[in-house]
């Protein structure tokens, strides 16, 4: 489908409401540290403190390994006013993301989920011909091809050139750039307005998250649908997932904070569904305030209480979490030098991101941990950032038989022991390290 040059007015999102922040909000956090990225209130209350670590997709190069790295403090706070939890930005998103080394397309269970995910909206929101659905962060295409391939138009957004290399390589088209108001405006003029936008995993991602909301404003049809899935942070806290914060990670969402964010941006929520990705997600569903083409799901409020019980509206409850993860720590390490000193091989399975907070915060490096193995071949032959564990591809596991393999990946465990379950013809074993050591059999038992 060719898609208009210039513009139809009778398209274009309704005028911005006047929203409930300081007017000279975004000059703020472009310049001033240590306020919240939302609503502009001075960060005081500690929720995690991970000491100092690298950027955790900062893989070292072999003739690197001489240079010096970048450590960051990696200390997460909340928000005493609007309790969204977030990161002080250390370093600019166009140093993180502009050469990116995730590649979706090499996890099996993210495939799975994608494809699964492209036939709900199809069906759900009546798609066709005739629509556009944009991704914003689309990655190498993961997630869009499987809407080229039911006949449906599409276009990403993706900062990582290398990455965007990868979906046009799938005749995807891409606009390489960051999304916001400004992309948002310039794809609206292009005649790029969404019937359907779709920002799986990277709201965590964005710093100015107000500039990166509106931007949806701007680009979604008047009767447009938006769907976000992130990390929910009642999980995070519930399952001491300490390592899904890091440098790369700008902030961490509950239902209650999300949905004010939207609503100052003249958005709403209309409905929700809880996932089992990345250790426990939310997919959140919203449309341009007083639509009435999508009527609210009871699971809304439920969620929303389900949160309350939790506690996320008490700041007590965010400010205990720091106590909770130096125990597993202790446990952990316990765990593995005695494992050394029985004279085990510990290795490790993945390269992800989570697992370099874990093992720069534990102190663990390949006196412990001899090496890890990752499928993507854009991380082997490189060394983990800040501890210098050598990344090899999964056959060097047959080549040395350890005894235990750490998944550090563990949000794909159940994928990850299926591929390379043959370490038990050795008698070696699978472990996950948080939010205790525990033995994995294939079925998350």
């Amino acid at each position: 489908m060719q898609h208009p040059t210039q513009i139809d007015d009778s398209l274009i999102a309704p005028t911005q409401p006047n929203i409930e922040l300081p007017a000279n909000l975004r000059a703020e956090q472009k310049t001033h540290k240590g306020t919240c990225m939302f609503c502009g209130e001075p960060l005081q209350h500690v929720f995690a403190d991970l000491g100092a670590t690298p950027l955790s997709n900062a893989y070292i190069k072999p003739e690197d390994l001489s240079n010096m790295e970048p450590f960051y403090p990696l200390r997460a706070y909340v928000c005493d006013k609007c309790l969204l939890v977030q990161l002080e930005e250390f370093e600019t998103p166009e140093n993180i993301f502009s050469d990116y080394a995730y590649f979706s397309s090499y996890s099996d269970t993210l495939l799975q989920h994608a494809r699964e995910w492209a036939d709900t909206a199809v069906e759900r929101f009546h798609l066709d011909g005739n629509s556009l659905v944009v991704e914003i962060a689309c990655n190498d295409g993961y997630l869009l091809k499987n809407f080229i391939a039911k006949h449906i138009p599409v276009h990403g957004v993706e900062p990582a050139a290398n990455v965007a290399e990868a979906a046009r390589k799938l005749d995807i088209p891409v606009t390489v750039d960051f999304f916001g108001e400004q992309t948002a405006t310039r794809m609206a003029q292009q005649g790029l307005m969404a019937d359907l936008m779709t920002a799986n995993n990277v709201v965590a991602h964005i710093p100015d998250i107000n500039d990166f909301i509106e931007g949806f404003r701007i680009l979604l049809k008047p009767e447009g649908v938006a769907t976000f899935e992130f990390h929910h942070v009642l999980q995070l806290m519930k399952n001491r997932a300490f390592d899904t914060i890091y440098h790369e990670h700008f902030c961490y969402h509950s239902l209650s904070t999300f949905s004010k964010i939207l609503e100052a941006h003249g958005l709403e929520v209309f409905d929700v569904e809880e996932l089992s990705t990345h250790g426990g997600s939310l997919r959140v569903f919203a449309h341009h305030r007083g639509c009435k083409a999508h009527p609210v799901s009871q699971r809304v409020a439920k969620l929303l209480d389900k949160e309350r019980a939790f506690g996320l509206q008490d700041l007590d409850t965010y400010t205990r979490f720091a106590g909770l993860i130096q125990d597993v720590k202790l446990d952990v390490l316990s765990y593995l030098i005695d494992a050394k000193k029985q004279g085990k091989q510990i290795v490790g399975y993945g390269a992800p991101a989570k697992g370099n907070t874990l093992l720069n915060y534990f102190g663990i490096g390949p006196d412990i941990l001899s090496y890890t193995v990752d499928r993507s071949p854009h991380k082997q032959g490189r060394y983990l950032p800040g501890t210098r564990i050598p990344i090899y591809a999964p056959e060097k596991l047959r080549e040395t038989q350890p005894d235990i393999v750490a998944i550090l990946a563990w949000n794909l465990v159940d994928e990850i022991v299926q591929q390379v379950g043959y370490i038990r013809e050795w008698g070696g074993k699978f472990i996950t390290l948080t939010p205790e050591i525990r033995e994995v059999n294939g079925d998350r038992s």
